[in-house]
């Protein structure tokens, strides 16, 4: 296992010494990357960033094959690139939602052992198992987890008491 930490600074040097480096590593935002990121060969990862569309679009999934310093080596799983060799690099991002600005330079990918309904809209899998511990709460996404395979025999539903809900709106 490889743990890759990102590299926070203030964009204003009047403000470097309010906002410490532990202060910014210790920022968990919406939309940010997380500070620690750890990670293995063959581990599978979600992409979060557009980074070249369409082969790499934000959500792609992706196996990594190779940890670098500065660079992740990765097979794309799902997608237009599917089975295409790609390098992902450090990017910066910059939250616009704080009353200051920072940079925080890190992978743009997270650890994506199973994905959310919406996330897997328009993939095909081999195998999908549905999680339905809380009813599904929007219009036809009960549809789209169930669609996923194309095989009945590979999709696997956990429902309590063998019950969901299903949302579904009739337009007259």
């Amino acid at each position: 296992m490889k743990e890759y930490s990102s590299m926070d600074t203030i964009m204003d040097t009047k403000l470097s010494t309010s906002y410490h480096v532990e202060i910014l590593n210790s920022l968990e935002l919406s939309g940010v990357l997380s500070h620690k990121l750890q990670l293995k060969l063959n581990v599978p990862v979600m992409l979060m960033r557009n980074l070249d569309a369409p082969r790499l679009c934000n959500g792609t999934q992706l196996r990594i094959v190779k940890l670098g310093q500065n660079i992740l080596g990765a097979t794309i799983l799902t997608g237009v690139g599917k089975g295409n060799s790609v390098i992902i690099p450090r990017i910066p991002i910059i939250p616009t939602d704080l009353p200051f600005q920072f940079k925080r330079v890190q992978f743009p990918v997270k650890l994506s052992f199973a994905v959310t309904m919406n996330k897997a809209q328009g993939q095909t899998l081999q195998v999908a198992g549905v999680h339905l511990e809380n009813p599904c709460f929007s219009h036809g996404q009960l549809y789209v987890a169930c669609s996923r395979v194309s095989n009945a025999w590979n999709l696997h539903i956990f429902a309590p008491d063998g019950k969901t809900y299903n949302i579904v709106y009739i337009l007259n």
